[in-house]
């Protein structure tokens, strides 16, 4: 069952009254969650800090959480961790906004979803490892080679290329 990305939906308009240097966090430890459009994370665990400063509300999050992913050598699934640090300001007013551009809404619900999902998927490897040492598949007959390693008898060389293969040595 997938929880909605509304969790990671904070009120955070108590800390808005709060003196500078106030911080409270928010834990979280959802078994799975979908952020849309297309993004599926399982065993999401982190935590948030938000912090009142004078330009406005200071989020740090830590997380974890695994994706499913394909293997780029054998091609099999398997559950990829990822790791996300990272920390962003909600300003106050337009004048005090950082590159980030985030702006506190008159709510005071602040949605980290959006911000999660590019994380978390920025966090995603190029090219995605089983485990590191995986062996692949078999260039000959496309067997997986971390299931079953063999090798195949050599190949029958055209006679005409009998001159060519003098130059391997």
């Amino acid at each position: 069952m997938f929880y909605p990305a509304d969790i990671l939906r904070l009120n955070v308009g108590f800390i808005i009254h709060e003196t500078v240097g106030y911080s409270r966090e928010f834990p979280f430890d959802v078994p799975a969650i979908h952020l849309p459009p297309d993004l599926d994370l399982n065993a999401l665990l982190g935590v948030a800090r938000v912090t009142r400063t004078a330009q406005g509300l200071l989020v740090q999050v830590k997380m974890q959480a695994v994706v499913g992913a394909e293997c780029v050598r054998c091609l099999t699934e398997f559950q990829q961790p990822l790791q996300i640090d990272f920390t962003d300001l909600f300003a106050f007013t337009p004048d005090s906004m950082t590159d980030s551009g985030l702006l506190l809404p008159e709510t005071g619900k602040i949605n980290l979803a959006p911000i999660v999902r590019e994380e978390m998927l920025l966090a995603v490897p190029i090219s995605p490892l089983c485990k590191p040492d995986c062996k692949g598949l078999c260039p000959i007959c496309g067997e997986n080679l971390n299931e079953n390693f063999h090798s195949h008898a050599e190949e029958t060389i055209d006679s005409r290329l009998d001159e060519l293969t003098g130059l391997l040595d």
